[in-house]
């Protein structure tokens, strides 16, 4: 019937559509907060904002714009206006006119001149050998007579850097020069900047003069420029001001094959586009792709085969390299060594979670191949083959077999992300041969890599020096790195997954498509005859899929989806649908529902003023919150570590030898259970180090990644950068950082960022348990400071992220406490009577004495006027809102979560008045001392339930076997035994014994109808008196 059903608890679901893994809503061990604040605060706190609303409401004299004027000295900036270009200034069309005419001769003069000198014929010569260019007049006809023209060519065709060439030098050949404004994408910065300095090279010009670059806040462009490569994103950005692209000529994105996210956006924004601007003209290109795919989606566009030009390459696959090398694959030999080792890479869990990644025809096809026709050592290696290993042994023998037996030539080695890459590149260079610098120059080439260094990947090295390039993913295509010989191709890359149904991300390790294997074949014939060593079987290649799955379809959509609604295309769900290939809706869903539950949208899916400022910050949602309250609060500088810091790689490394001397250095940057107020430590100390020139042996002794540092320093400076464009900081620096020491404000700035990323926190007699909405029981990563201690004297834990292993574990987390998760979570709701307030629509429930419950809802109302009228008017004064912010800062650090979680909480209705109670009060129904009672309670719940708000320990239960196999069990706590009936197992004689105390405590002290809160009194009195 293709019915699915899940357990959850004691509720057996069924559905004719797959269930997520957990669901709250049915757990009946739920976490509810009981929230206590110490005596006189409520006093302290409600003194400082009868203060602040008394101010307010006699500077507002009744009106709230008035009250504004004052507080930004009369400066009002409505809505819209930080968001609207400035029109520009009226000019003479006819001195226009004149000025580019003049500037068409002119860039006609100096291209005839550079194609007539030396330099330039000998140019024309080189250029004339591409395949492209024996092309040229077709794909002008084609792109004259078409909006759209897809383009294929096979590597080495000189697509890329040529036919924006062909383009620009007709149109100022046929006197356009000045009226031509060409932009080309390019899915990586790199591309962009190298293919842009090699075409300028031919054009025998500098960069900057009509050839130029843009990437985020770098690039080289002038006022003649009149071709741009760029980034997909820059592009996306212009789109923000410039609907309609007014000016561009031509848009050329180039390896539309790698179908990133931005670029399946950037396809359906130019498909409406089209229309608008009929002389537009749009240009696909690939090496390889599914050209009838795109050729319907532009509704038949016309497509252009050219030819590659690439040396032969010889394939090895790892059979082949087995039987010709004569390396032996054992067990042993293929756990690869994580010198710098991160603590997922060591997590046990992890292996057998990557086994399950490997896709069934994958295991399938290695399982039926034959390796008939190998030596018996071959097929004993074949047979031991373990598709999770990197294999870095191999890869160092093959590349030590290659620097001794061949001929010269780079070798480029394509592996997973950067912590292979990291740690393969510390085996190498401990090695006699590969890390000798005066014979092996030993290079990287990753996304996150300054532009400076990853331009040493196209020098070429002195002569007896072999270069070997690490590289991930980002080496396929775009980039040419001319020296390139031999390619060694581990076979996967890192790539997102997105479980929609559980909202759970997954960044792994995962085969390659038959196209990606191509490319990177194909890098090794560039120059000359190449070879390249495939490290996984034939069979298994075989079983590749064709082409990649697109980014929209395996990743969240939270930022596209705050895309989408900034250029305004209506509805996000209607205009996704519009994608080449549409994502799934569930996942569209889950991504509308966190902007609405961050507050970047409303509940009409439009931007809110604070959706607009994340739409100016090139950067995850999240991460844009966090900036943006850290500059309203005056505590940027360490919110721009902290943001800096999750987007790099981990900076805290664990040497598998030295793990328990880097756990100790990590330790003495946390001591507040927070995994990022370790990072800003870490990284000021640095910093200080950094300035006396001693901050490489600073992260040697403190096992610290320097590059790392070096990434968050530059990411800090360009977050900064984005801030002054949104007008909320400008250069009084020292203004911007007036509560930067404020520990516990920064906490609640990082509760503000990463919600709903939140998890309680339940302490059990050893340890704790940890629990989200989406997941239910979670673990912390072990590389997090909080998974060393036992206790956390915090009930909740807001997180960066989850990593999907065999269980949920929780990465980078800082604990909070009641009062700033209520005051910078999300909404908060009035729950189904005074004092019960509800978050995130009912999962996290508070309970608390009203006028607590009131003194909350006003801060919080009060605390998001504040953040409104400060996005609105950027120049606001907090000055005037110092009694608030003083209220919020007197709360938060003397808040000691003294209260506690309950469990089976029930919100009951007695004659239409409602009260609260753990259990229904006395005379109790009649329900049996060993079985659960309404809504799942039972007398274990709740006799824990009232040791936990008495502030004891759990209950401890030993239970023995009768000889009528029956089971008798006896409850102790506080110094207490109880003991129960015979029962038919071990779970109902516990649940006895739990009834039994609770009726000996209720007949010793006659408790009556408050029985919780009388019994949790008496509880107290004896902790504190146990004689």
């Amino acid at each position: 019937m293709g019915l699915h059903s899940h357990l959850y608890t004691k509720v057996l679901v069924i559905s004719k559509v797959p269930l997520p893994n957990y669901r709250f809503d049915l757990d009946d061990k739920r976490p509810q907060r009981e929230v206590s604040l110490p005596p006189g605060l409520l006093k302290s706190v409600n003194d400082h904002l009868k203060e602040y609303l008394a101010f307010k409401a006699k500077s507002m004299n009744g009106s709230r714009d008035n009250f504004l004027s004052k507080c930004s000295n009369g400066i009002i900036v409505n809505e819209d206006g930080i968001f609207d270009q400035p029109e520009p200034l009226i000019r003479n069309h006819l001195a226009m006119e004149k000025i580019n005419g003049l500037r068409t001769v002119q860039l006609r003069t100096e291209q005839q001149a550079w194609q007539a000198s030396a330099d330039g014929f000998r140019m024309l010569q080189f250029r004339n050998s591409l395949p492209a260019y024996k092309e040229k007049d077709a794909i002008l006809d084609l792109i004259s007579q078409n909006q759209v023209v897809i383009i294929s060519g096979e590597t080495g065709c000189g697509k890329t850097t040529q036919i924006p060439q062909f383009i620009l030098e007709q149109e100022i050949e046929y006197m356009r020069g000045a009226a031509c404004n060409i932009i080309c994408t390019q899915p990586r910065r790199i591309s962009a900047m190298s293919v842009s300095e090699r075409v300028a090279a031919e054009r025998g010009e500098k960069l900057g003069d009509t050839v130029g670059y843009k990437v985020r806040l770098e690039g080289m462009k002038g006022r003649d420029t009149r071709l741009l490569f760029c980034t997909t994103g820059i592009l996306l950005r212009r789109l923000l001001i410039d609907r309609d692209l007014k000016g561009v000529t031509h848009v050329i994105v180039d390896e539309i094959h790698e179908r990133g996210m931005n670029e399946d956006f950037l396809l359906i924004v130019l498909k409406e586009l089209l229309p608008r601007r009929p002389e537009l003209r749009v240009i696909l290109m690939s090496a390889t792709l599914d050209a009838n795919l795109f050729s319907s989606y532009f509704n038949g566009a016309p497509l252009l085969q050219i030819p590659g030009f690439t040396h032969p390459v010889h394939s090895y696959f790892l059979e082949d390299v087995l039987e010709i090398t004569g390396y032996r694959l054992t067990q042993e030999n293929q756990i690869d060594d994580y010198g710098q080792e991160r603590a997922w890479k060591s997590n046990k869990q992890f292996v057998k979670k990557r086994k399950s990644q490997i896709a069934s025809a994958v295991e399938d096809a290695f399982g039926a191949a034959n390796f008939m026709y190998y030596n018996q050592q071959t097929r004993d290696s074949m047979s031991c083959w373990n598709p999770d290993s990197m294999n870095f042994n191999l890869i160092e023998f093959l590349l030590c077999s290659l620097c001794l037996n061949q001929k010269p030539g780079a070798i480029l080695v394509f592996l997973t992300g950067w912590d292979d890459i990291s740690s393969l590149k510390d085996k190498l260079q401990a090695h006699y041969l590969l890390g000798d610098t005066g014979r092996v120059w030993l290079l990287t080439c990753h996304g996150s890599m300054a532009s400076d260094e990853q331009r040493l990947i196209f020098e070429r090295p002195v002569d007896g020096v072999r270069k070997i390039v690490l590289a991930t993913n980002m080496a396929e295509t775009s980039i040419t790195i001319d020296d390139v010989v031999f390619v060694i191709d581990c076979g996967k890359a890192k790539e997102t997954t997105y479980d929609a149904l559980n909202n759970t991300p997954c960044l792994l390790p995962s085969w390659i498509s038959k196209v990606s294997a191509k490319q990177r074949r194909g890098r090794a014939g560039r120059v000359q005859p190449g070879e390249c060593y495939h490290l996984y079987p034939r069979s298994v290649y075989e079983a590749f899929a064709e082409y990649q799955l697109p980014e929209i379809l395996r990743t969240p959509l939270q930022s596209l989806c705050l895309q989408i609604k900034s250029l305004k295309f209506g509805s996000i769900s209607e205009f996704l649908s519009k994608a080449l290939q549409s994502p799934e809706l569930l996942a569209v869903q889950n991504a509308i529902e966190y902007l609405k539950i961050i507050g970047a949208l409303d509940e009409s899916e439009n931007l809110t003023v604070l959706g607009r400022f994340l739409t100016l910050l090139p950067v995850e949602p999240k991460l844009g919150k966090m900036l943006i309250l850290g500059a309203i609060l005056n505590c940027l500088d360490p919110i721009l570590t902290i943001a800096a810091g999750l987007s790099v790689r981990d900076p805290f490394l664990a040497p598998i030898d030295k793990k328990d001397l880097a756990e100790a250095a990590k330790a003495q940057f946390s001591r507040d259970y927070s995994d990022h107020l370790a990072l800003v430590r870490a990284y000021e100390s640095w910093k200080v180090a950094e300035r006396e020139y001693k901050g490489y042996e600073y992260c040697w002794n403190n096992f610290l990644s320097y590059q790392s540092m070096k990434a968050i320093d530059s990411l800090r400076s360009e977050f900064q950068t984005l801030l002054y464009g949104t007008g909320l900081i400008d250069f009084n620096i020292i203004k911007h950082n007036t509560w930067s020491y404020d520990e516990n404000l920064i906490r609640a700035v990082i509760c503000y960022g990463l919600y709903p990323g939140i998890c309680s926190v339940v302490h059990n007699e050893k340890s704790f348990s940890l629990k989200t909405m989406e997941d239910g029981p979670v673990h912390l990563h072990s590389n997090s400071v909080n998974a060393r201690d036992p206790k956390i004297p915090y009930p909740w834990l807001v997180f960066n992220e989850k990593v999907k292993v065999n269980s949920i574990f929780l990465r980078d987390s800082t604990a909070v406490s009641d009062s700033v998760l209520l005051l910078f979570g999300g909404s908060i709701s009035k729950g189904d009577m005074d004092g019960h307030v509800k978050m995130l629509g009912g999962y996290l429930e508070f309970f608390m004495e009203p006028t607590v419950a009131e003194m909350y809802q006003n801060l919080r109302r009060e605390l998001d006027e504040l953040f409104q009228s400060k996005l609105l008017n950027p120049k606001m004064d907090l000055q005037t809102h110092i009694d608030l912010i003083s209220a919020v800062r007197l709360l938060i650090p003397v808040d000691k979560c003294s209260g506690g979680f309950v469990f089976n909480r029930q919100v009951l209705y007695n004659d239409s008045k409602p009260y609260i109670a753990s259990v229904p009060p006395p005379p109790p129904p009649v329900v049996s001392r060993i079985e659960s009672g309404p809504g799942g309670d039972n007398s274990k719940g709740q006799l824990q339930t009232l040791l936990t708000r008495a502030g004891l320990p759990p209950p401890k239960y030993q239970t023995t076997q009768l000889a009528n196999n029956q089971f008798r069990s006896v409850c102790e706590f506080n110094g207490i035994q109880f003991m129960g009936h015979p029962c038919q197992t071990k779970k109902q004689a516990e649940k006895d014994a739990a009834a039994e105390a609770l009726d000996r405590l209720n007949g010793a002290n006659n408790l009556g109808s408050d029985f919780v809160g009388n019994m949790s009194s008496i509880l107290k009195k004896s902790k504190k008196n146990p004689d």
